[in-house]
């Protein structure tokens, strides 16, 4: 298991399960069929459009714009021996790819709609970005096989360090220390020199119980993630979402090739599942500057009105204060018999607002 024939299967080769290779065949398999165990494996090739750029892609890759590090190759950035050397390379760029400045693609939406429909039997993903977590993908659907920012611990005595100041570390770019036996900390992210998390090797068989496969945006040229696809049963449906086809996605009679961007993939197999408007809401739902963005995009006239509702809020509030200090200097000057309507009122605002007493 996890070697299988990259040959592309004949196209007069009928499928055994599926009514033809094509999305709308995989669509009706879902609904007719009742799937309840869809396995998803990822990689870069969905979080592209959100801006965050892949590692190996030449001059917009990760690795080929590490040249201002001064490392002695770009995947030192990633070794745990160099990291134990000089650590600051590894903050320089994880204040650039960590959570929060991203927003999950419609792929990522998209894994989170199946979880929300009861379909997803596991998520895997190559990622680091944790995209899947803030599209709200559950921790305990996600397998991520190359670790994560979502944890972090010290690289000696192994304790986990506190989120918060992780993040402002991250932030600022600074590296920090383990309060315990102050070790250098990093993220639960796997570098070169480590080993995967226990996580992935106890799914890893997970595939062998999956009735339909989705691939989406991986090269599927790592290993041990590239023979997962290969676990699954013959005859389970797979469907690979991607710009190329890769590894032996298409070597079997049941297995869909939607070749292109991932993000139109999705798209496309949304439509023939009928999900396309609910799995746009749920993608509008993951902007989490979906508030900020809709006051951006409003109307400016519906933005004047806003103002001139502010500028009447606090008119009235004004006058109502105003109100309220003659009201009650009218008192002051019945016992005193003396001040003059002008200090009274002056005095009057400086009971409301206290600043102004000051003046």
């Amino acid at each position: 298991m996890g070697n299988e024939s990259s040959t592309l299967v004949d196209e007069n080769t009928r499928p055994s399960v599926l009514e033809a290779r094509t999305v709308d065949a995989v669509a009706k398999y879902i609904k007719e069929k009742h799937v309840r165990r869809i396995v998803v494996m990822v990689g870069a090739g969905i979080s592209t459009s959100a801006g965050i750029p892949d590692f190996r892609s030449p001059e917009t890759g990760i690795y080929s714009n590490l040249v201002h590090l001064d490392l002695p190759d770009p995947e030192a950035v990633f070794n745990i021996n160099f990291f134990r050397q000089n650590p600051k390379p590894f903050y320089a760029l994880a204040r650039e790819l960590a959570p929060g400045q991203y927003r999950p693609t419609i792929a990522h939406s998209f894994v989170k709609l199946l979880h929300d429909k009861g379909l997803l039997l596991k998520h895997f993903t190559q990622n680091i970005d944790c995209l899947e977590r803030l599209a709200g993908v559950p921790g305990e659907h996600i397998v991520e096989a190359h670790g994560s920012f979502a944890s972090q611990r010290c690289i000696d005595c192994k304790s986990e360090y506190p989120d918060e100041p992780m993040k402002h570390a991250i932030a600022k770019g600074e590296v920090p220390f383990c309060s315990v036996c102050r070790g250098l900390v990093k993220p639960d992210i796997v570098f070169f020199g480590e080993t995967l998390p226990e996580s992935f090797f106890h799914n890893r068989t997970l595939p062998e119980e999956a009735d339909l496969c989705i691939v989406m945006g991986t090269s599927l040229s790592v290993q041990p993630f590239a023979s997962l696809p290969s676990f699954c049963k013959d005859g389970t449906p797979r469907v690979l979402i991607n710009r190329e086809r890769v590894g032996g996605m298409g070597s079997r009679p049941d297995d869909v090739l939607i070749l292109g961007d991932c993000d139109d993939g999705v798209r496309k197999f949304a439509r023939a599942l009928g999900w396309e408007e609910e799995l746009e809401r749920l993608w509008e739902e993951a902007n989490p500057n979906k508030k900020a963005r809709e006051e951006e995009l409003a109307p400016p006239a519906t933005r004047e009105e806003r103002l001139e509702e502010e500028i009447d809020r606090l008119t009235a509030e004004v006058d109502r204060t105003l109100e309220i200090s003659d009201a009650y200097q009218k008192r002051v000057r019945r016992k005193l018999d003396g001040p003059s309507p002008e200090s009274n009122r002056v005095s009057g605002l400086a009971h409301v607002f206290p600043h102004l007493a000051q003046k």
